[in-house]
């Protein structure tokens, strides 16, 4: 099977620009996100004390003061650690996907279907023949979501993975 190569259509000061306007987008939904955090931490607190101590005395349930406070600490302990987790999420920096030509390693049997680590981040791929897990590859192009690799040979370009799994370009001359 032949790969098609796409090309890219974006310049590098308009995906510059993209990325830039991704970015203050990120900083004002994180103002919004804390905002509705709070208001809605607020109502939920509001519910349980509504339900404590009203709708459960008319059951015949009978929570002590105590146990409503814990129910509300819990509550709030519940509602910070989610805030913390989905700011984190927010700031994270934009995926943008792998260039044709970049490099990453398996990291999983790759035949025809497996993943592989590219740029730091973990792509499901495919690939016309089988590679190993821990081998080294090359993006031959992309379809949908899923990267299409070539296994590097062992007489490659001479580019390697840095440790942390984070490609260099790989320059045209060498290939």
């Amino acid at each position: 099977m032949q790969f098609r190569q796409r090309p890219c259509r974006l310049t590098n000061s308009v995906a510059l620009h993209i990325i830039v306007s991704i970015v203050r987008l990120t900083k004002m939904d994180l103002k919004r996100y804390t905002v509705h955090t709070i208001i809605t931490t607020l109502l939920e607190q509001a519910a349980l004390v509504a339900v404590v101590v009203w709708l459960l005395p008319m059951v015949g349930i009978n929570i002590p003061v105590w146990g409503l406070v814990l129910m509300m600490i819990s509550l709030g302990t519940y509602a910070f650690i989610t805030y913390r987790l989905g700011r984190k999420t927010l700031c994270r920096r934009p995926i943008v996907s792998p260039d044709v030509g970049s490099r990453g390693r398996t990291t999983t049997l790759v035949s025809p279907t497996g993943y592989v680590r590219v740029n730091g981040e973990l792509w499901r791929a495919w690939s016309g023949s089988a590679i190993g897990a821990g081998e080294e590859v090359t993006v031959a192009g992309m379809e949908q979501m899923t990267l299409l690799v070539n296994p590097v040979s062992r007489t490659g370009h001479g580019g390697r993975i840095d440790a942390d799994n984070h490609t260099r370009r790989i320059p045209a001359s060498e290939f």
